[in-house]
């Protein structure tokens, strides 16, 4: 289906050359994708540079993630609207060749990722606290902010991500969304290690990551999943008990709670990281979190609704939580994890142009770990 690379991407050693150049010979038009209308086509074509304001960067993108989010952005099914025309993608890494004259936190040459937060006003409540993602005045890579799905792409110099020199780019990129996502959401558990944590939807992008990000925090992890091929993918990254859903018929939903209590202690997962797109699956968490457990909201399916009864949430004493993306420091920290080697994203690397077939996997289910497009074809 795929023109894929079989090789693993080698590691960057652009910095160690180019930091010796002044300047970069910066091209006037590149190739990106790019829609017009939500469900509209994803068009790769020629497309202009963009010039860095001051407060920005401009990165040579090499590789970028691909997030169930970019799928939603086509679509236009969030009640958080997008800008458009729209060139997607928010988990950009690449190679800084210009900056703002206001900039002073990179240099040319610097390695860079491209976030989902792209920039916030910095002065407000949630600003000065730390908690940039919800600033009214947030700024969204492949949302409201033209994206990582072209060549070349500019970002805020003050929320762009620092990445080690030498780092493997196809590796990281999936790390500036969903690594920092899951472990923001693991954090926000507030769990401790020996505790159990279930994650729902173990074996896709985040669940895969945020399994591994869970066993380096010291966590159990119970996975939640669908089919043998994920079931492998979760044991392959360290993951200790799978539930396989596919097993259970929709009238077996107790029968599944139990299996899950049983085995975490008999008394269910200590807290719940809910990286699934499926709205039946976030309610049944709060079903068989244990007394006092924590669900946390990652995943967002359109439209879904997170039912819990109300009885039962009271008397077990059960927490709801959303967990948005991460901050500077929560992004600065989950890059530690991986480039201490504790986390790997299980990627298959493909085109740029094949973006469209990436969607319609995304659309039916069948994507195991993460893709990752080279911007260079």
């Amino acid at each position: 289906m795929f023109s894929t690379f079989t090789r693993t991407a080698t590691k960057s050693r652009l910095p160690s050359l180019l930091r010796l150049q002044s300047t970069f010979k910066i091209p006037e038009k590149q190739m990106g994708v790019i829609f017009y209308k939500h469900g509209g086509p994803l068009e790769y074509k020629e497309l202009p540079v963009p010039k860095p304001k001051a407060n920005e960067i401009l990165i040579n993108v090499k590789y970028s993630g691909v997030c169930h989010t970019d799928l939603h952005a086509w679509k236009g099914d969030w009640p958080l609207p997008a800008k458009l025309p729209l060139v997607g993608g928010h988990e950009g890494a690449g190679v800084v060749v210009a900056k703002g004259s206001a900039v002073t936190n990179f240099e040319l040459g610097d390695l860079a990722g491209i976030k989902w937060l792209n920039g916030s006003c910095m002065s407000c409540e949630y600003c000065e606290n730390g908690d940039e993602p919800n600033c009214a005045k947030a700024d969204l890579s492949g949302y409201t902010h033209d994206g990582s799905f072209q060549q070349y792409a500019t970002a805020d110099a003050l929320q762009a991500a620092h990445i080690s020199e030498g780092t493997d780019l196809a590796q990281v990129a999936p790390i500036l969304c969903a690594g920092v996502t899951v472990y923001k959401a693991l954090k926000t558990a507030d769990l401790k290690a020996g505790q159990w944590v279930a994650i729902s939807g173990a074996a896709g992008g985040l669940g895969s990551l945020a399994v591994q990000y869970a066993k380096a925090m010291g966590l159990r992890v119970l996975g939640i999943d669908g089919g043998d091929a994920k079931k492998e993918l979760f044991r392959s990254v360290g993951g200790d008990v799978f539930i396989d859903f596919k097993n259970y018929s929709k009238n077996e939903t107790e029968k599944m709670n139990e299996d899950i209590r049983k085995a975490t202690n008999g008394m269910g997962p200590h807290g719940v990281i809910n990286v699934s797109v499926s709205e039946s699956a976030i309610t049944q968490s709060t079903q068989y979190v244990r007394p006092t457990g924590k669900v946390v909201l990652v995943g967002m399916p359109s439209g879904a609704v997170c039912k819990s009864d109300v009885f039962n949430h009271v008397v077990k004493s059960i927490q709801i939580r959303g967990s948005y993306v991460g901050n500077r420091a929560d992004t600065r920290e989950a890059l530690q994890f991986f480039s201490a080697g504790q986390v790997k994203s299980p990627i298959k690397i493909v085109g740029l142009s094949e973006i469209a077939k990436v969607y319609e996997l995304m659309e039916q289910g069948k994507i195991l770990g993460r893709y990752v497009v080279d911007n260079s074809y």
